[in-house]
Protein backbone atom coordinates (compact mmCIF):
# COMPACT_ATOMS: atom_id res chain seq x y z
CA UNK A 1 0.00 0.00 0.00
CA UNK A 2 1.34 3.63 -0.52
CA UNK A 3 1.87 5.36 2.20
CA UNK A 4 -1.29 7.63 3.47
CA UNK A 5 -0.60 10.57 5.14
CA UNK A 6 -1.49 10.39 8.66
CA UNK A 7 -4.15 12.81 10.59
CA UNK A 8 -2.29 14.52 13.24
CA UNK A 9 -2.28 13.41 16.84
CA UNK A 10 -5.20 13.04 18.87
CA UNK A 11 -7.62 14.13 16.25
CA UNK A 12 -10.69 11.89 14.64
CA UNK A 13 -11.83 11.21 11.46
CA UNK A 14 -15.45 11.36 11.24
CA UNK A 15 -16.60 8.62 8.61
CA UNK A 16 -20.41 9.05 8.11
CA UNK A 17 -20.94 6.40 11.14
CA UNK A 18 -18.76 8.42 13.39
CA UNK A 19 -20.74 11.97 12.19
CA UNK A 20 -23.69 9.96 12.66
CA UNK A 21 -23.46 9.46 16.27
CA UNK A 22 -21.85 13.06 16.93
CA UNK A 23 -25.25 14.63 15.29
CA UNK A 24 -27.68 12.11 17.19
CA UNK A 25 -25.64 13.43 20.30
CA UNK A 26 -26.05 17.07 19.27
CA UNK A 27 -30.06 16.81 18.42
CA UNK A 28 -29.88 14.78 22.25
CA UNK A 29 -28.24 17.68 23.50
CA UNK A 30 -30.59 19.74 22.34
CA UNK A 31 -33.64 18.46 22.88
CA UNK A 32 -32.63 17.98 26.50
CA UNK A 33 -31.52 21.67 26.78
CA UNK A 34 -34.39 23.04 25.79
CA UNK A 35 -36.69 20.89 27.29
CA UNK A 36 -35.66 22.61 30.64
CA UNK A 37 -35.86 25.74 28.68
CA UNK A 38 -32.07 26.38 27.78
CA UNK A 39 -31.15 28.72 24.46
CA UNK A 40 -28.37 27.99 22.38
CA UNK A 41 -24.94 29.88 22.17
CA UNK A 42 -21.67 29.38 20.46
CA UNK A 43 -17.97 31.32 21.16
CA UNK A 44 -15.02 31.58 19.25
CA UNK A 45 -12.52 28.54 18.81
CA UNK A 46 -9.70 30.84 19.32
CA UNK A 47 -9.25 32.74 23.23
CA UNK A 48 -6.27 35.06 24.20
CA UNK A 49 -4.59 32.30 26.97
CA UNK A 50 -5.12 35.39 29.64
CA UNK A 51 -8.54 34.34 30.02
CA UNK A 52 -7.44 31.14 30.96
CA UNK A 53 -4.83 32.10 32.82
CA UNK A 54 -7.49 34.45 34.98
CA UNK A 55 -8.73 31.16 36.85
CA UNK A 56 -8.99 27.44 35.24
CA UNK A 57 -5.67 26.71 37.05
CA UNK A 58 -2.04 26.08 35.80
CA UNK A 59 -2.02 22.63 34.83
CA UNK A 60 -5.22 23.60 32.21
CA UNK A 61 -2.73 26.55 31.27
CA UNK A 62 0.72 25.93 31.00
CA UNK A 63 -0.01 21.36 30.02
CA UNK A 64 -2.89 21.07 28.47
CA UNK A 65 -3.75 24.35 26.26
CA UNK A 66 -2.76 24.99 22.64
CA UNK A 67 -1.49 27.78 22.73
CA UNK A 68 1.10 30.26 19.93
CA UNK A 69 1.69 33.70 19.73
CA UNK A 70 -0.74 35.63 16.58
CA UNK A 71 1.37 38.04 14.28
CA UNK A 72 1.48 40.97 16.97
CA UNK A 73 2.95 38.48 19.51
CA UNK A 74 0.18 38.37 21.75
CA UNK A 75 -0.22 34.62 22.94
CA UNK A 76 -3.51 33.02 21.81
CA UNK A 77 -5.21 29.19 22.52
CA UNK A 78 -7.54 26.84 20.79
CA UNK A 79 -9.98 27.15 23.23
CA UNK A 80 -9.27 24.12 25.98
CA UNK A 81 -13.08 24.70 27.47
CA UNK A 82 -15.93 27.26 27.57
CA UNK A 83 -16.69 28.85 31.06
CA UNK A 84 -14.48 31.48 31.10
CA UNK A 85 -15.97 32.31 27.35
CA UNK A 86 -19.33 32.48 28.70
CA UNK A 87 -18.34 34.38 31.24
CA UNK A 88 -16.53 36.95 28.92
CA UNK A 89 -19.54 36.98 26.86
CA UNK A 90 -21.79 37.92 29.94
CA UNK A 91 -19.18 40.76 31.26
CA UNK A 92 -19.21 41.95 27.78
CA UNK A 93 -23.73 42.44 28.13
CA UNK A 94 -23.99 42.12 31.17
CA UNK A 95 -26.55 45.09 31.99
CA UNK A 96 -28.59 44.07 28.54
CA UNK A 97 -29.15 40.29 29.51
CA UNK A 98 -32.00 39.20 31.14
CA UNK A 99 -31.41 36.82 34.06
CA UNK A 100 -31.20 34.06 35.09
CA UNK A 101 -29.50 32.93 32.04
CA UNK A 102 -29.88 29.41 30.74
CA UNK A 103 -27.88 28.73 28.15
CA UNK A 104 -26.53 25.57 26.35
CA UNK A 105 -23.63 24.86 23.67
CA UNK A 106 -22.05 21.81 21.34
CA UNK A 107 -18.93 22.91 19.58
CA UNK A 108 -15.13 21.38 19.58
CA UNK A 109 -12.26 21.81 21.65
CA UNK A 110 -8.40 20.90 21.97
CA UNK A 111 -6.35 20.17 24.97
CA UNK A 112 -2.98 18.96 24.92
CA UNK A 113 -3.20 15.64 26.67
CA UNK A 114 -1.69 11.72 25.72
CA UNK A 115 -4.27 10.48 23.15
CA UNK A 116 -5.50 7.38 24.72
CA UNK A 117 -9.25 5.60 24.72
CA UNK A 118 -11.41 7.77 25.58
CA UNK A 119 -9.34 10.83 25.68
CA UNK A 120 -8.03 12.91 22.66
CA UNK A 121 -6.26 16.02 21.76
CA UNK A 122 -9.55 17.43 19.93
CA UNK A 123 -12.96 16.60 21.17
CA UNK A 124 -16.81 18.05 20.84
CA UNK A 125 -18.60 18.85 24.21
CA UNK A 126 -22.14 19.77 25.35
CA UNK A 127 -21.91 22.99 27.94
CA UNK A 128 -24.78 23.95 29.62
CA UNK A 129 -24.84 26.64 32.31
CA UNK A 130 -27.29 28.43 34.59
CA UNK A 131 -26.20 32.12 35.76
CA UNK A 132 -27.69 34.45 38.16
CA UNK A 133 -29.45 31.92 40.70
CA UNK A 134 -27.19 31.47 44.03
CA UNK A 135 -29.27 28.36 45.32
CA UNK A 136 -29.04 24.76 45.52
CA UNK A 137 -32.04 24.52 43.68
CA UNK A 138 -30.32 25.76 40.66
CA UNK A 139 -27.72 22.86 41.14
CA UNK A 140 -29.95 20.37 41.16
CA UNK A 141 -31.61 21.70 38.17
CA UNK A 142 -28.19 20.93 36.65
CA UNK A 143 -28.07 18.31 37.77
CA UNK A 144 -31.42 16.76 36.89
CA UNK A 145 -30.39 18.59 33.62
CA UNK A 146 -27.41 15.82 32.94
CA UNK A 147 -29.76 12.99 34.68
CA UNK A 148 -32.46 13.45 31.89
CA UNK A 149 -29.94 13.31 29.29
CA UNK A 150 -28.83 10.25 30.42
CA UNK A 151 -32.38 8.80 30.29
CA UNK A 152 -33.59 9.93 27.27
CA UNK A 153 -30.44 7.62 25.94
CA UNK A 154 -31.42 4.60 27.96
CA UNK A 155 -28.97 5.24 29.97
CA UNK A 156 -29.67 3.43 33.71
CA UNK A 157 -28.71 4.18 37.44
CA UNK A 158 -26.35 1.47 37.39
CA UNK A 159 -24.66 2.13 34.06
CA UNK A 160 -24.20 5.94 34.89
CA UNK A 161 -24.58 7.85 38.42
CA UNK A 162 -23.72 11.71 39.58
CA UNK A 163 -21.31 11.88 42.26
CA UNK A 164 -21.81 15.21 44.01
CA UNK A 165 -20.09 17.17 46.52
CA UNK A 166 -19.30 20.73 48.19
CA UNK A 167 -16.50 22.39 48.10
CA UNK A 168 -17.26 24.97 50.87
CA UNK A 169 -18.15 22.02 53.11
CA UNK A 170 -14.71 20.56 52.14
CA UNK A 171 -13.26 23.51 52.99
CA UNK A 172 -14.65 23.87 56.43
CA UNK A 173 -13.46 20.08 57.27
CA UNK A 174 -10.52 20.18 55.98
CA UNK A 175 -9.81 23.80 58.39
CA UNK A 176 -10.75 21.02 61.12
CA UNK A 177 -8.19 19.17 60.06
CA UNK A 178 -5.82 21.92 60.58
CA UNK A 179 -4.90 22.59 57.44
CA UNK A 180 -4.44 26.28 56.19
CA UNK A 181 -6.28 28.43 53.93
CA UNK A 182 -3.50 28.80 51.29
CA UNK A 183 -2.99 24.58 51.49
CA UNK A 184 -6.32 23.99 50.71
CA UNK A 185 -6.40 24.46 46.51
CA UNK A 186 -3.48 22.26 46.48
CA UNK A 187 -5.16 19.63 49.28
CA UNK A 188 -8.67 19.60 46.67
CA UNK A 189 -6.09 18.63 43.46
CA UNK A 190 -4.67 15.87 46.25
CA UNK A 191 -7.96 14.61 46.38
CA UNK A 192 -9.24 15.12 42.38
CA UNK A 193 -6.29 12.48 41.76
CA UNK A 194 -6.89 10.25 44.08
CA UNK A 195 -8.43 7.86 41.03
CA UNK A 196 -5.36 8.57 38.78
CA UNK A 197 -2.48 7.57 41.52
CA UNK A 198 -1.74 4.32 43.44
CA UNK A 199 -2.50 4.45 47.45
CA UNK A 200 1.12 4.32 47.71
CA UNK A 201 2.12 7.30 45.29
CA UNK A 202 -1.12 9.43 46.46
CA UNK A 203 0.13 9.24 50.15
CA UNK A 204 3.52 10.02 49.22
CA UNK A 205 2.00 13.07 46.86
CA UNK A 206 -0.33 14.00 50.13
CA UNK A 207 3.09 14.40 52.12
CA UNK A 208 4.68 16.38 49.41
CA UNK A 209 1.71 19.00 49.88
CA UNK A 210 2.67 19.54 53.68
CA UNK A 211 0.17 17.06 55.30
CA UNK A 212 1.46 15.31 58.39
CA UNK A 213 0.84 11.69 58.44
CA UNK A 214 -1.66 12.28 61.07
CA UNK A 215 -3.26 14.77 58.74
CA UNK A 216 -3.54 12.45 55.73
CA UNK A 217 -5.16 9.68 58.19
CA UNK A 218 -7.87 11.79 58.99
CA UNK A 219 -8.46 12.55 55.43
CA UNK A 220 -8.88 9.10 54.85
CA UNK A 221 -11.25 9.05 57.38
CA UNK A 222 -13.24 11.92 55.85
CA UNK A 223 -13.12 10.93 52.25
CA UNK A 224 -15.04 6.94 53.65
CA UNK A 225 -18.07 9.53 55.47
CA UNK A 226 -20.85 9.24 53.08
CA UNK A 227 -22.65 10.65 55.95
CA UNK A 228 -20.84 13.48 55.47
CA UNK A 229 -23.58 15.78 53.31
CA UNK A 230 -25.53 15.98 56.39
CA UNK A 231 -23.44 18.43 57.97
CA UNK A 232 -24.32 20.93 55.01
CA UNK A 233 -27.52 22.92 54.61
CA UNK A 234 -26.76 23.21 51.19
CA UNK A 235 -26.23 19.84 50.30
CA UNK A 236 -29.90 18.83 52.09
CA UNK A 237 -31.61 21.51 50.48
CA UNK A 238 -29.73 19.92 47.17
CA UNK A 239 -31.00 16.56 47.61
CA UNK A 240 -34.61 17.55 48.04
CA UNK A 241 -34.75 19.52 45.05
CA UNK A 242 -33.37 16.10 43.21
CA UNK A 243 -35.98 14.38 44.64
CA UNK A 244 -38.64 16.80 43.49
CA UNK A 245 -37.32 16.48 39.96
CA UNK A 246 -37.71 12.77 40.29
CA UNK A 247 -34.00 12.21 39.22
CA UNK A 248 -32.78 10.99 43.13
CA UNK A 249 -31.83 7.03 41.43
CA UNK A 250 -29.20 8.87 39.61
CA UNK A 251 -27.46 10.50 42.00
CA UNK A 252 -25.14 10.04 45.13
CA UNK A 253 -23.10 12.31 47.46
CA UNK A 254 -19.73 11.49 47.36
CA UNK A 255 -16.99 13.40 49.34
CA UNK A 256 -14.17 12.34 47.10
CA UNK A 257 -15.29 14.79 43.89
CA UNK A 258 -13.91 17.66 44.27
CA UNK A 259 -13.07 18.64 40.18
CA UNK A 260 -9.48 20.14 39.28
CA UNK A 261 -10.49 23.48 37.93
CA UNK A 262 -9.73 26.30 40.31
CA UNK A 263 -12.73 28.51 40.02
CA UNK A 264 -15.63 26.15 41.45
CA UNK A 265 -16.96 27.49 45.15
CA UNK A 266 -19.42 25.20 45.82
CA UNK A 267 -21.90 22.09 44.96
CA UNK A 268 -19.78 20.17 42.61
CA UNK A 269 -21.41 17.42 40.29
CA UNK A 270 -19.66 14.18 37.92
CA UNK A 271 -21.50 11.87 35.81
CA UNK A 272 -19.15 8.55 35.87
CA UNK A 273 -19.86 5.47 34.32
CA UNK A 274 -20.76 2.55 36.50
CA UNK A 275 -20.11 -0.57 34.09
CA UNK A 276 -17.46 -3.03 32.49
CA UNK A 277 -14.41 -1.38 32.16
CA UNK A 278 -15.44 1.90 31.84
CA UNK A 279 -15.72 3.00 35.35
CA UNK A 280 -14.43 7.20 34.74
CA UNK A 281 -15.83 10.00 34.56
CA UNK A 282 -18.10 10.85 31.59
CA UNK A 283 -19.35 14.58 32.60
CA UNK A 284 -18.70 17.35 35.24
CA UNK A 285 -19.26 20.64 36.66
CA UNK A 286 -20.19 22.70 39.30
CA UNK A 287 -20.90 25.90 40.85
CA UNK A 288 -18.89 28.60 39.97
CA UNK A 289 -19.55 31.96 42.00
CA UNK A 290 -16.73 34.61 41.53
CA UNK A 291 -15.50 33.59 37.88
CA UNK A 292 -17.19 36.38 35.94
CA UNK A 293 -15.78 39.00 38.32
CA UNK A 294 -12.53 37.18 37.49
CA UNK A 295 -13.06 38.45 33.47
CA UNK A 296 -14.30 41.64 34.26
CA UNK A 297 -17.69 41.43 35.05
CA UNK A 298 -19.56 42.11 38.12
CA UNK A 299 -20.38 39.21 40.96
CA UNK A 300 -22.92 36.93 39.40
CA UNK A 301 -23.25 33.46 40.51
CA UNK A 302 -23.17 30.30 37.91
CA UNK A 303 -23.48 26.95 37.87
CA UNK A 304 -23.15 24.39 35.17
CA UNK A 305 -21.41 21.06 33.06
CA UNK A 306 -20.12 20.03 30.48
CA UNK A 307 -19.86 16.55 28.87
CA UNK A 308 -17.70 15.40 25.73
CA UNK A 309 -18.57 13.04 22.78
CA UNK A 310 -15.82 10.65 23.78
CA UNK A 311 -16.52 8.64 26.64
CA UNK A 312 -19.99 8.82 26.28
CA UNK A 313 -19.69 7.16 23.17
CA UNK A 314 -17.93 4.40 24.57
CA UNK A 315 -20.20 3.99 26.90
CA UNK A 316 -23.55 4.17 24.90
CA UNK A 317 -21.42 1.28 22.57
CA UNK A 318 -20.64 -0.73 25.73
CA UNK A 319 -24.17 -0.57 27.33
CA UNK A 320 -25.73 -1.38 23.75
CA UNK A 321 -28.05 2.24 23.73
CA UNK A 322 -26.72 3.62 20.17
CA UNK A 323 -29.61 3.55 17.44
CA UNK A 324 -29.20 1.01 15.03
CA UNK A 325 -28.69 2.28 11.21
CA UNK A 326 -26.86 5.30 12.10
CA UNK A 327 -25.19 4.64 8.58
CA UNK A 328 -28.41 4.76 6.74
CA UNK A 329 -28.64 6.70 3.74
CA UNK A 330 -30.62 10.00 4.88
CA UNK A 331 -32.50 9.06 2.17
CA UNK A 332 -35.39 5.88 2.30
CA UNK A 333 -36.12 6.53 -1.54
CA UNK A 334 -33.84 5.67 -4.60
CA UNK A 335 -34.32 6.13 -8.48
CA UNK A 336 -33.00 3.61 -10.56
CA UNK A 337 -31.82 3.24 -13.82
CA UNK A 338 -32.92 1.71 -16.22
CA UNK A 339 -30.57 2.21 -18.98
CA UNK A 340 -28.51 4.70 -20.16
CA UNK A 341 -31.52 7.03 -22.46
CA UNK A 342 -33.61 6.72 -18.97
CA UNK A 343 -30.94 8.24 -17.42
CA UNK A 344 -32.13 11.77 -17.72
CA UNK A 345 -35.63 10.89 -16.86
CA UNK A 346 -34.62 9.31 -13.81
CA UNK A 347 -32.91 12.36 -12.67
CA UNK A 348 -36.34 14.32 -13.18
CA UNK A 349 -38.49 11.15 -11.26
CA UNK A 350 -35.86 12.18 -8.97
CA UNK A 351 -36.74 15.80 -9.03
CA UNK A 352 -40.29 15.47 -9.02
CA UNK A 353 -40.09 13.87 -5.68
CA UNK A 354 -38.16 16.22 -4.17
CA UNK A 355 -39.89 19.05 -4.70
CA UNK A 356 -42.63 17.43 -2.96
CA UNK A 357 -40.50 16.86 0.17
CA UNK A 358 -39.15 13.52 0.16
CA UNK A 359 -35.56 12.99 0.69
CA UNK A 360 -34.52 10.74 -2.51
CA UNK A 361 -31.35 9.72 -3.35
CA UNK A 362 -30.70 8.48 -7.98
CA UNK A 363 -28.07 5.89 -8.72
CA UNK A 364 -25.47 7.78 -11.31
CA UNK A 365 -25.17 4.87 -13.92
CA UNK A 366 -27.19 2.60 -15.86
CA UNK A 367 -25.79 -0.11 -13.99
CA UNK A 368 -27.59 -3.99 -13.75
CA UNK A 369 -30.93 -2.90 -11.74
CA UNK A 370 -29.70 -6.06 -9.34
CA UNK A 371 -26.54 -4.21 -8.87
CA UNK A 372 -28.70 -1.10 -8.19
CA UNK A 373 -30.95 -3.00 -5.88
CA UNK A 374 -28.16 -4.03 -4.02
CA UNK A 375 -26.61 -0.69 -3.42
CA UNK A 376 -30.01 0.21 -2.41
CA UNK A 377 -30.06 -2.28 0.32
CA UNK A 378 -26.25 -1.24 1.54
CA UNK A 379 -26.71 2.11 1.89
CA UNK A 380 -30.36 1.75 3.96
CA UNK A 381 -32.86 3.08 1.52
CA UNK A 382 -36.23 1.07 2.23
CA UNK A 383 -37.73 1.91 -1.50
CA UNK A 384 -36.52 1.72 -5.28
CA UNK A 385 -38.11 3.26 -7.97
CA UNK A 386 -38.13 1.86 -11.68
CA UNK A 387 -38.52 4.16 -14.37
CA UNK A 388 -38.76 1.23 -17.55
CA UNK A 389 -39.51 2.25 -20.86
CA UNK A 390 -43.02 0.38 -20.59
CA UNK A 391 -43.79 3.33 -17.00
CA UNK A 392 -42.20 5.87 -18.77
CA UNK A 393 -44.53 5.64 -22.01
CA UNK A 394 -47.76 5.30 -19.60
CA UNK A 395 -46.59 7.73 -17.04
CA UNK A 396 -45.88 5.21 -14.43
CA UNK A 397 -43.34 4.01 -12.10
CA UNK A 398 -42.82 1.01 -10.05
CA UNK A 399 -41.80 1.00 -6.72
CA UNK A 400 -40.03 -1.89 -4.85
CA UNK A 401 -40.35 -2.45 -1.06
CA UNK A 402 -36.53 -3.44 -0.61
CA UNK A 403 -37.84 -5.05 2.72
CA UNK A 404 -40.52 -7.09 1.45
CA UNK A 405 -39.24 -7.45 -2.46
CA UNK A 406 -43.07 -6.75 -3.66
CA UNK A 407 -43.58 -4.38 -6.12
CA UNK A 408 -46.15 -2.19 -7.43
CA UNK A 409 -46.89 -0.36 -10.51
CA UNK A 410 -49.02 3.31 -10.01
CA UNK A 411 -49.57 6.35 -12.13
CA UNK A 412 -46.81 8.95 -11.48
CA UNK A 413 -48.84 11.17 -9.93
CA UNK A 414 -49.81 9.25 -7.33
CA UNK A 415 -46.48 8.38 -5.98
CA UNK A 416 -45.35 10.87 -3.92
CA UNK A 417 -48.32 9.98 -1.78
CA UNK A 418 -47.56 6.21 -2.19
CA UNK A 419 -44.32 6.78 -1.23
CA UNK A 420 -44.95 8.81 2.02
CA UNK A 421 -47.92 6.30 3.30
CA UNK A 422 -45.15 3.26 2.92
CA UNK A 423 -42.48 5.23 4.81
CA UNK A 424 -45.07 5.23 7.55
CA UNK A 425 -45.43 1.88 8.21
CA UNK A 426 -43.46 -0.07 9.89
CA UNK A 427 -41.01 -2.23 7.65
CA UNK A 428 -41.65 -5.83 7.38
CA UNK A 429 -38.68 -7.98 9.73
Amino acid sequence: MKNVIPAVKGTRDFYPREMAIRTWLYSKARQVSEAFGYQEYEGPMLETLELYAAKSGEELVKEQSFVFPDRSGKLITLRPELTPTLMRMVARRQGQLTYPLRWWSFGPFWRYERPQKGRSREFFQWNIDLIGAATPEADAEMVAVMATFYRSTGLTPDQVSIHVNNRRLMDDQLAKLGIQANQRPAVFRLIDRRDKLSPEAWREYALEQGLSPEQFDKLLTLLENLDLWKESDELARFFEAVDALGMSSYVHFNPQIIRGLDYYTGTVYEGRAQTGNLRRAVAGGGRYDNLLADVGGDPLPGTGFAMGDVVITLLLEETGNLPDNLEASPAPVMVTVFDESLLLASYRLASELRAAGLNVACYPLPDKLGKQFKYADRVGARLALILGPDEETQGQVAIKDLNTREQIVLPRAEAAQKIRQMLAEEPAS
